[in-house]
């Protein structure tokens, strides 16, 4: 479920909403990075800004799921998108997966401007990425026919890394974190029980 062996074109034809994801991924990182986009603009409008959230600016519980600080940022979290998104969208369909991803993403979102300074600031993807291992961790938990015991082992393993790495690397939004894995284990509950 989690080993990639498909071409590149083979990919993006059975993943075509992880495909997607990433491509815009990389469009919002270039167009922060490029010197002909108008950078600046591009940050500061697309940026999480709490206080900026407060006065109205609500599209930026959306956008900063696209937004990255840096290649290594873009790079990482695509990456775990690439690895742990097509199981999911594969077993979801395409509407689903998308769906599990953004109410994730926004529940991550809305949780650190309800729970962070005024001031803080935030980006990327890591939150909706964490609400795919809560969803995971929800069919493990509850609908264990799902998945094979291998494929189970391995996110149960990853989320837990995961969760550990949270506390101890710096400059991660930890409340996006939490709050994601917390917002797709619920989905992933409340699917279960349908």
């Amino acid at each position: 479920m989690f080993t990639r062996t498909e071409s590149f074109s083979q990919f993006i034809r059975y993943y075509p909403v992880v495909s997607a994801i990433v491509a815009i991924n990389l469009i919002f990182y270039l167009a922060t990075v490029l010197p002909f986009f108008p950078n600046y603009w591009f940050i500061s409008t697309f940026t999480g800004v709490n206080l900026y959230i407060a006065e109205g600016e609500f599209w930026r519980l959306a956008t900063p799921i696209f937004m990255h600080a840096g290649f290594s940022h873009v790079l990482f979290n695509s990456f775990s998108l690439v690895l742990f998104g097509p199981g999911l969208e594969r077993i979801l369909g395409g509407v689903k997966f998308l769906a599990v991803y953004f109410i994730s993403g926004i529940a991550a979102n809305f949780a650190t401007f309800l729970l962070e300074p005024m001031t803080f600031t935030h980006v990327g993807s890591s939150g909706a990425i964490f609400g795919l291992f809560g969803y995971y961790i929800a069919m493990v938990v509850l609908k264990k026919r799902t998945m094979s015991r291998q494929d189970s082992q391995v996110i149960m393993t990853i989320a837990a890394i995961s969760v550990v790495m949270t506390f101890l690397q710096p400059n991660i939004n930890i409340t996006a974190h939490l709050f994601g894995l917390l917002a797709g284990f619920l989905l992933g509950a409340g699917a279960g029980r349908k």
